[in-house]
């Protein structure tokens, strides 16, 4: 099976980013381009995502599956030191499930506004308006309807776009941030991803590892994120509570190692790494010089 890997740089430490769910590695291109000049930065897309093969049949994609490929990439890019993991949102689940299983291959670990090995708990909040077309169900839907059309067809169904951070990087890496979204596959993809998190998230959480790697745990700006909410005319007491349990359960993710820390980045939305690409260089660049 084809996978579409991205290499970066020569030297010094491997940093490893995995990144969320439906999402290019080139939406971090910026980060990419600072860490690569003194790293070796390493990203790959996850079967189905980008130009990664997917199987027609039913593969499973769960966060095992993940764990088994960058496994099998470590192997064959030849990188045998412990390396830098770092995973946001949904690969911030699948990091989680990979140093739980593989201590000793990693170094540190940074976690970008993570899925939560709890995420069931925000299935329990009462948010009716919220949860209108937001369901794990309502996902599922999409994803099997988007799964079975032409690239045409999703194109003018998702019209897609470039967050204006990223409007400043090369035309050709803005066009394959276009071209991503509209390829069916990336939905059979998520379809697989999101009917499996709720039974990995239970069996990470269920994984007794203690880990001793620095770890820091980045989260969203709650503020931030509920004005973003009202501007889009969702009501203000449902973002509060989503925002509140979503920080608990960030919180949380400290206990993961007993070498941890934790910061919410101002001015954030879920996608810290499209906001505020400096403070991720920033917080990478200090987890590799604490091992070095």
């Amino acid at each position: 099976m084809k996978m579409e890997i991205l290499s970066k740089g020569n030297k010094g430490q491997t940093i490893i980013i995995l990144t969320g769910m439906g999402c290019s590695f080139d939406e971090w291109y910026n980060i990419t381009k600072v860490l690569s000049q003194t790293n070796r930065v390493v990203m790959f897309h996850r079967p189905g995502l980008g130009e990664s093969e997917i199987r027609n049949g039913n593969e499973t994609r769960n966060t095992q599956a993940v764990v088994n490929e960058l496994l099998e990439l470590l192997t064959v890019l030849e990188i045998t030191e412990p390396i830098i993991l770092v995973g946001h949102s949904y690969g911030g689940l699948c990091a989680q499930h990979f140093v739980k299983t593989h201590p000793q291959k990693v170094a540190g670990i940074v976690l970008v506004d993570s899925t939560s090995v709890d995420l069931q708990e925000l299935d329990q909040l009462h948010l009716p308006v919220l949860d209108e077309d937001e369901t794990d169900e309502d996902w599922l839907e999409k994803c099997n309807s988007y799964s079975s059309m032409e690239e045409e067809q999703l194109k003018r169904i998702l019209n897609p776009t470039i967050p204006e951070e990223l409007k400043s990087i090369p035309e050709e890496i803005q066009q394959r941030l276009l071209d991503f979204q509209i390829k069916p596959s990336l939905y059979k993809a998520m379809h697989s991803e999101i009917s499996n998190w709720k039974q990995d998230a239970k069996i990470i959480k269920s994984l007794e590892t203690t880990i001793n790697v620095p770890l820091i745990v980045l989260g969203r700006d709650k503020e931030f994120n509920i004005k973003l909410g009202k501007q889009d005319g969702l009501p203000e007491g449902e973002l509060i509570i989503f925002e509140e349990k979503w920080q608990e359960l960030i919180n949380r993710q400290v206990n993961l190692s007993n070498d941890s820390k934790i910061v919410f980045v101002r001015d954030a939305s879920h996608s810290i790494h499209i906001n505020r690409p400096g403070i991720i260089i920033q917080i990478i660049s200090e987890i590799v010089n604490k091992h070095t």
